[in-house]
Parts: C-alpha cells; structure tokens; sequence
C-alpha cells in the first residue's frame, strides 16, 4: 500500500519520525514555517541534552553527525545542599550522553530529509488548516503545540496537576566556565530556591555551557527569570555570579570571570516558565480521518529532569513502527501506538512533576533515598542511567514503599556481585587480582 503522511512541526519529534518513514519508502511531507538558513540568526530554542538510546535511534538513521567521543558526556555529578552538610557524588553512564545547539542540530536533520527524499511545505499552518490538509494524506500528524493547534487535543486532567508553570526558568549559553574532572551533567539542588542542570553542549563555536536555572516562584532566585541581559549584560552577569555563588558554589569556582559571558551573542538566553501538560493522543477530524498528537503536543514535561526530547524521539519512532506495520489508520491503530508508547511517556511526566512537587521541600523518604546513592557508587549509576529510561524511575518512584523496595534490591544486588569478586578458599590472592 503506498502510503502518504504529513507531519506538522519540524522538531526533533517530527525530524525523527519522518527521517524513520523515508528509510521505508513513505511518502512524507513536513510542514514548517522556518527554513535551515533561518536558524542561526535565531534566539537559543532550549538546551537540550539527548541520552544514549536517542542516539542510538540516530546512529540507526544515519543522523549521528556529532560523535559522542568529541562532545558527549559520561555520567552525572550530583550537588543537594550547601556545604559542610552538602551531599556530593557522581554516577556513571552505561554509554554516553550529548547535547547540540538545536539552531545547529534541527537545520542539519531538515537537510538530511530532503536529502532522503522528504518534502518541507514552509508554510504556518494554523488549527482551522488542519482538516483541509489531512485530506491529501493518509495520517496527519501534529508536533508542534503552539496556540489553538496544541488545543485540539484534549486535556487529560488526571496526568496533568498543575495549572501553571512550577519553576522560573532562566537557561543559557555560556563561556568561561571550566569542565568538570569528567565532562559530564552537574546537577545542583539547592531546597527551597530552585535546581541547576549544567550540561557540556557543542554550540556555533566549539564546547559551551548550558546552564538550566530552575527557579521556585517567590525563591531567592526568581529574580534570575525576570532580569533582562540585554538590559544591562554586566549588571545581569554580576547579579548571576552572586546566585551561583550563594547557592551553587562548586559552580562557581569553576567559573572565569573575565570570561564569564553568553557563548555566541545576547541571543543565547531564554527565559520563562513551561505548564507541564498530557493531552489526548488523537482527535478524529471531521472528514473522518485522524489527526495524532506527537511530542509537545502530546507531553510537555519541565526540562528539570531533562526528559523531552528523548520522549519524543521515542514516541516518534513507535509511531513510524506502526505506520510502517499498518495500512489502516484509525482508533484501533492509535489505540495500538498508545500501547506501546504510554509508559514511557507517562513515566516521564510523572517522574518530572514528583521531582519538581518533591524538591522545594525535601521529604524525608526522598533525604533518605538520596543518601543511600550518595553512600553507594554502583546505587547512583544505576539511577543515572535510568535518566535514558524514565519508566523504570517511576517505577521507583511512584510510592515511598517503591523506593525503599528499589534501594533493597539494587543493594542485595551490589553485596551479591561483591560477594561473586572474592577469591575462594582454593585461589590465591595474587591470581584474583
């Protein structure tokens, strides 16, 4: 059957999705209002880090341009408190991380498209658009949620609590401050005023910082959020320099502040807040024909936990499987797609949104966790691994009886694999070493 698609939206959902069908021959067009020349003269659009399983669905596209060994990370630093009572410590990847400038990485997979005989219709496409245009396709998927196209997916109340951003963001590009030992995430939690995630990410000229400040509103670092660079950049760099060293001090001293700066120009600095939202994976158009939400659209998460992207690339690929399995797209086939990508999906929300409740006023059971990785190594590598699988963290999570059960079992798992590495009775130390 040939079979024709049109995708709204020419993110990383979209990108992932599209380059996917073309490895199978479909016939895809992606609908876009920007054009590959357009995006660096653009304002910074997130700082975004993809984990390894999203680099392995590149790597299987044959998009992988940017190789890990370069500009990938390899673990995770942790930083809860202020010191002497800080709580520090680090946890290792089973295969490395990366993060791109999206105003590099988006044009480069628009070319790679084309290049793969994808069409690019550049055009905004509006929600009262949407019915006319899914009658020239057999699907008609929707990846960008901004304004009355996000609202024609319904709501769903019970996967999204809040009604309102729950963190003041203030993220950026910067220069001059040092790696750390191991190139790596830094994530800093400071109770009470806010989060950091510090990511390595290859920018327009080489290896910069991202700083994703995750403020509370009403905190000591709200401030962050609502004072402009481009107002007064020295008097923002200054007022920056002050937080990092009252509330994230390891950060700060490994930061220049002769260098200390945006990366590539005052267009390196977004701020505002995100509403994490579920919607309704589907609606069903008036001509019959289906119109199914993908990334944003469907699942819009807070970066805190960076989890995004790489839903939305996993979604993505669930979805291209289905298509490419299935020559009849209606309830049954998106009821088939939900199936498969829900739990990864709403593990991610439902992880970020009891991190973002949980982290303004420590409970002691989460105190109590996060000991436990800070006193055992092989503990915190596994929950740094787990960012790549946001279902097994809330399987974890989901209840305090669930976290205490998960400590138990990782550590029963730790003493038997310790116990397994001494030597016996009948091999001599030297040769077991």
């Amino acid at each position: 059957m040939h079979k024709k698609i049109g995708i709204v939206g020419a993110g990383t959902a979209g990108l992932h999705l599209g380059l996917l069908l073309r490895q199978h021959d479909i016939e895809v067009t992606l609908f876009t209002d920007r054009r590959p020349s357009e995006y660096a003269g653009m304002r910074l659009l997130n700082t975004v880090a993809h984990h390894a399983v999203t680099l392995e669905r590149e790597t299987a596209l044959g998009i992988n341009h940017w190789p890990e060994a370069e500009c990938g990370y390899f673990g995770h630093y942790y930083y809860i408190g202020a010191k002497p009572q800080a709580l520090e410590f680090y946890g290792d990847l089973h295969a490395p991380s990366r993060a791109v400038d999206y105003r590099l990485y988006q044009p480069r997979l628009m070319e790679d498209f084309l290049e793969q005989g994808g069409e690019i219709d550049y055009r905004e496409i509006r929600a009262e658009d949407v019915a006319s245009l899914s009658a020239n396709f057999d699907l008609l998927v929707v990846c960008t949620g901004k304004g009355p196209l996000g609202q024609m997916f319904q709501h769903e109340p019970a996967h999204s609590p809040f009604d309102r951003p729950q963190r003041a963001l203030c993220v950026g590009l910067f220069k001059g401050i040092k790696e750390t030992p191991t190139r790596a995430v830094t994530m800093f939690f400071s109770p009470g005023a806010g989060e950091m995630i510090e990511i390595p990410t290859l920018s327009f000229n080489g290896m910069a910082t991202a700083l994703v400040i995750e403020n509370i509103p009403g905190g000591d670092l709200e401030i962050l959020a609502k004072t402009k660079y481009e107002d007064d950049p020295r008097a923002f760099l200054d007022l920056l320099l002050s937080k990092l060293r009252q509330h994230y001090p390891t950060c700060a001293a490994r930061i220049n502040e002769n260098e200390f700066d945006l990366a590539n120009s005052p267009l390196d600095i977004l701020q505002g807040g995100v509403t994490p939202t579920v919607r309704k994976s589907h609606v069903v158009l008036d001509n019959g024909k289906l119109a199914v939400a993908l990334g944003d659209v469907h699942a819009v998460v807070d970066p805190v936990l960076g989890q995004g992207a790489n839903v939305a690339s996993y979604a993505a690929w669930i979805l291209g499987e289905e298509i490419i399995a299935q020559d009849v797209f209606d309830e049954r086939f998106v009821e088939r797609v939900n199936l498969r990508r829900q739990d990864r999906v709403l593990g991610a929300t439902r992880w970020t949104n009891f991190m973002l409740t949980n982290l303004k006023a420590m409970p002691l059971e989460l105190q109590q966790f996060i000991f436990q990785l800070s006193q055992h190594k092989p503990l915190a590598d596994v929950f740094t691994d787990n960012f790549n699988y946001p279902e097994r963290q809330w399987d974890c999570f989901a209840s305090v009886a669930r976290m205490q059960a998960w400590c138990e079992a990782q550590l029963a798992k730790i003493k038997r694999a310790s116990d397994n590495e001494q030597p016996t009775a009948a091999q001599p130390l030297s040769s077991a070493a």
